[in-house]
C-alpha cells in the first residue's frame, strides 16, 4: 500500500498537468494560418474588384453624357470609405459593443488592429479581417448611387455617403456581425451581407429617390450595353471573394459558399431571361446581366448555410421575383434609375427570409443546428426580425440624412446641368471624346 501511494500521487500529478495544459491551450489564441491568410488576401482583392465592376455595370446603362459621373460615384467610394473605415467605421462596427447597437472606440485610427495577432478565434490577422470588411463597406454605398444616377449633385452625394457610412452602415454591421450585436446574439443569420449590404442599400436607395425626385427623361438609352455585360461578369467573378471569403478560412464552408454562389447566379440569369421572354417576347442582354446579379444577391446571406438544391431554387426565385419587382417603380411612381431597389432591396429581403427557410445543419452544423432546436419557424421569425429592424432603421436614418444634406448642400443638380449632362457640367470631361467645349461648374 505504501509503495502504491507514490505511484498514485505521480499519476494524479501527471493527469493534473495534462488537464492544465489542455486548459491553457484552450485559452490561448489560435495561431495564424498561412493558407487561410493567403485565401483571405485573395478574397479581399476580389471584393475590391466588385466596385469597379459595379461602375462598369452602372456606367453602360445611363445616357452617354452621364457615363463618367455615374462610374465615378462608385469609384469614389474606394477612396473615401477606405479612410472612413480605418478612422472610425471599423471601430463602430466591430469594437466592443456591450449595448448591442454600436461599437466603441477600440480601433479608432487603426489602433489595436494587429498584423500579427489573430482576429478573435479566427486564424487570420486582425488587420486582414479589417481590410476584408472594408471592401464591404466600400461597395454598399456605391450600390446606392445607381438609384439616383443622372441627377445627383456630386458634393451632396459625397457628403451623404460619408454620413451614411458612419451613422448607418457601421451600426447595422455591428448588429449583424459583431459578436456583441443584438441581431447576432438573437441568432439571425447573414453569411455575407444580405441585410447589411443589399437590403440596406436597396432601402436607402428608396429613401433617396423619394427625396431627389424623378429624372426629366425616365427612359435613357443605355449608352454601352457591352460595358454592362463586362461589369456583370466581373461582379460574378468578384462575388466569389464576397461569399466564399466570408468563411474567413480555406475550409469546407468556403468551398460550399463558392459552389452555391455560382449556381444561384446561373439560375437567376436563366430564370430572369425566361420570365422576360414570357412577358415581352424577348430575352435581353441587360436582362441576363440583371438576373445573374439578382441570383448573387439572394444567395449572399445564405451562402455558408444552404445546399446545392436550395441554392438553385433561391436563384430561380430571385430571377423571377426581382424581374417583377423592378416593375414596382412604374406602378408606384418612384425613379429608381438602375433598379437598386428592385434587385438589391427586394433580392436582399428575399434572400434573408429564404436563409431561414433553407439553412441546413448538414451544411453548417455549428451555426445552424443550435438555431433549429426551437424549430424552423423560430429561425424564420428571427430572419424577419432582422429584415424589419435593419430595414426600418436604414429607411428612417437615410431619410433624415438625405433631408439634412438636401436642405444644406443640395442633392439635385440644376435643370441646366441635367439637360447638358453631368460629365461636362460637373467634371469637365466626356466619356467618349472631347468634341464639345467642356466648361466645368461646381
Amino acid at each position: 500500500m505504501r509503495a502504491f501511494k507514490p505511484a498514485l500521487i505521480s499519476l494524479l500529478s501527471i493527469a493534473s498537468t495534462l488537464a492544465f495544459a489542455q486548459d491553457a491551450a484552450a485559452a490561448a489564441p489560435p495561431a495564424i494560418d498561412k493558407a487561410d491568410s493567403a485565401f483571405m488576401i485573395i478574397s479581399t482583392a476580389l471584393v475590391l474588384l466588385m466596385t469597379p465592376a459595379l461602375a462598369l455595370f452602372y456606367g453602360g446603362l445611363v445616357h452617354k453624357k452621364n457615363v463618367l459621373n455615374t462610374m465615378l460615384m462608385s469609384f469614389l467610394m474606394m477612396g473615401v470609405v477606405s479612410i472612413i473605415w480605418v478612422v472610425i467605421g471599423y471601430s463602430l462596427a466591430f469594437g466592443k459593443a456591450p449595448n448591442g447597437f454600436i461599437g466603441g472606440f477600440d480601433y479608432v485610427m487603426g489602433q489595436n488592429v494587429s498584423v500579427t495577432t489573430p482576429y478573435g478565434t479566427q486564424t487570420i490577422p486582425a488587420a486582414l479581417f479589417m481590410l476584408f470588411q472594408m471592401k464591404f463597406a466600400i461597395i454598399t454605398p456605391a450600390l446606392i448611387s445607381g438609384a439616383i444616377a443622372e441627377r445627383a449633385r456630386f458634393r451632396g452625394y459625397l457628403v451623404f455617403m460619408i454620413l451614411w457610412s458612419i451613422f448607418v452602415y457601421s451600426p447595422i454591421a455591428c448588429w449583424v456581425w459583431n459578436a456583441d450585436g443584438w441581431l447576432f446574439k438573437m441568432g439571425a443569420l447573414d453569411f455575407a451581407g444580405g441585410t447589411v449590404v443589399h437590403l440596406a442599400s436597396g432601402v436607402s436607395a428608396l429613401a433617396l429617390v423619394l427625396i431627389i425626385g424623378q429624372r426629366k427623361s425616365l427612359t435613357p438609352p443605355p449608352n454601352n450595353i457591352t460595358l454592362t455585360l463586362l461589369g456583370a461578369g466581373l461582379l460574378w467573378f468578384g462575388w466569389f471573394g464576397f461569399n466564399a471569403g466570408s468563411a474567413l478560412a480555406m475550409n469546407d464552408i468556403a468551398v460550399q459558399a463558392f459552389l452555391v454562389t455560382h449556381l444561384a447566379a446561373a439560375a437567376g440569369m436563366v430564370a430572369w431571361l425566361v420570365a422576360e421572354r414570357m412577358k415581352t417576347g424577348k430575352s435581353t442582354a441587360i436582362g441576363g446581366a440583371s438576373g445573374l446579379v439578382a441570383g448573387l444577391v439572394v444567395i449572399t446571406p445564405a451562402a455558408g448555410f444552404v445546399d446545392v438544391t436550395s441554392s438553385i431554387i433561391m436563384g430561380v426565385l430571385a430571377g423571377v421575383v426581382c424581374f417583377f419587382g423592378i416593375q414596382l417603380k412604374h406602378k408606384l411612381g418612384y425613379d429608381d434609375a438602375l433598379d437598386v431597389v428592385g434587385i438589391h432591396g427586394i433580392g436582399g429581403l428575399l434572400g434573408a427570409v429564404l436563409t431561414g427557410v433553407f439553412a441546413s445543419p448538414v451544411v453548417n452544423k455549428a451555426m445552424v443546428e443550435p438555431l433549429l432546436e426551437t424549430g424552423r419557424m423560430s429561425l424564420i421569425m428571427k430572419q424577419l426580425a432582422a429584415v424589419g429592424g435593419v430595414g426600418l432603421f436604414v429607411f428612417v436614418a437615410s431619410l433624415i440624412l438625405g433631408k439634412l444634406v438636401d436642405a444644406t448642400i443640395g442633392l439635385r443638380v440644376s435643370e441646366a446641368s441635367e439637360n447638358d449632362g453631368l460629365d461636362s457640367r460637373i467634371h469637365g470631361e466626356s466619356g467618349y471624346g472631347f468634341d464639345d467645349a467642356l466648361t466645368p461648374t461646381s
